[in-house]
């Protein structure tokens, strides 16, 4: 830890033992049913994540799996005032969200956000104090290189970034291509759904799973108003962790309070230089909707069969990644 480092940034480490069982297996059965169980979202096999399918795994497989909270709370996640959707993917204060197991989620080791394209000097210093080493910026170059809505990330000190681009639209051309709110509506539900049917994009959720699982110390990933691809990637995580299908929706929908100012001063800007008809047409693109997030849950039912097939068929994950993914949140 940094000298002077602030009661936020104090963390327990985990003991080994809450990680290994007898046999070198990393996670019991029952455990990673319960990380990997969907309730009402779709359960399906767990096929190859038996227990004995992890004996195998050496201690060093597993890298570094954050040292976020476990039985002592951190200080509540600062709301910022820059980067406005910037949260704790395992809740923002407490011992974190619990999950089905009676457990909790452990805080501090992963955050979303939107870009940091805009971020304050003092935001950034938040950022450098949660230790964060790793950036992931989900957004495709054009959102990137757009004059109006993109611009590259500001970086915490000592955080190394990662460009993972995941194509998926902005406001400028969106504006020129719906023609109605129910348009609207439907240009995020097909989007939800695209998580999982259209290739370039599973492979860009593919990497940065992978990263994620891999890195070795907190980390940010990010898209441009941290609630749709972000949100897809959070809910995957969650679920890992053992979070319920409420908790995982419940987190979703926080979108909408924390971009309520930024969407209203976005939407008074798009009124005022195009009209109230495309103010109205894009406000379903810049909230967050129940049906959205059921729209790509219910199309990786429909195409995978469960969380797990997605993770494994669609995705490409092996059993390891998986594994690290639910450990880096499980408390």
């Amino acid at each position: 830890m940094k000298a002077g480092a602030s009661p936020l940034r104090v963390r327990t480490t985990r003991s080994a033992t809450a990680l290994l069982l007898a046999g070198g297996i990393f996670l019991s059965g029952n455990t990673i049913a319960s990380a990997l169980d969907l309730g009402s979202l779709g359960t399906g096999s767990l096929g190859s994540l038996e227990t004995g399918s992890l004996g195998s795994l050496e201690t060093g497989s597993l890298g570094s799996l954050g040292t976020g909270s476990t039985e002592t709370p951190l200080d509540p996640t600062a709301k910022l005032a820059t980067i406005t959707n910037f949260r704790d993917v395992a809740g923002n204060d407490g011992l974190g969200y619990a999950n089905t197991s009676g457990r909790h989620l452990k805080r501090g080791v992963i955050y979303r956000s939107n870009a940091l394209s805009s971020a304050g000097e003092a935001d950034l210093a938040t950022l450098s104090s949660l230790d964060v080493t790793h950036i992931y910026d989900l957004r495709g170059p054009t959102e990137i290189a757009n004059p109006f809505v993109g611009g590259p990330d500001k970086l915490p000190a000592g955080a190394d970034y990662k460009n993972i681009p995941i194509e998926f639209g902005d406001l400028v051309t969106l504006a020129q291509t719906i023609p109605s709110p129910e348009a609207g509506r439907q240009f995020m539900i097909d989007a939800n759904r695209s998580f999982v049917t259209d290739p370039a994009r599973r492979a860009g959720f593919t990497q940065v799973l992978t990263d994620i699982a891999n890195s070795d110390g907190p980390v940010i990933f990010h898209c441009s108003a941290g609630k749709d691809r972000t949100g897809w990637v959070a809910a995957i995580l969650q679920t890992l962790a053992g979070a319920s299908p409420v908790t995982v929706m419940d987190d979703y929908l926080l979108s909408n309070e924390y971009l309520a100012a930024t969407n209203a001063a976005t939407l008074a800007q798009i009124r005022g230089a195009l009209g109230e008809q495309v103010a109205l047409n894009l406000q379903p693109v810049l909230d967050v909707d129940k049906s959205y997030l059921e729209a790509g849950l219910a199309q990786m039912r429909t195409s995978y069969g469960s969380l797990n097939g997605y993770l494994t068929k669609g995705l490409g994950l092996d059993n390891t990644t998986i594994a690290k993914l639910a450990l880096k949140l499980t408390a």
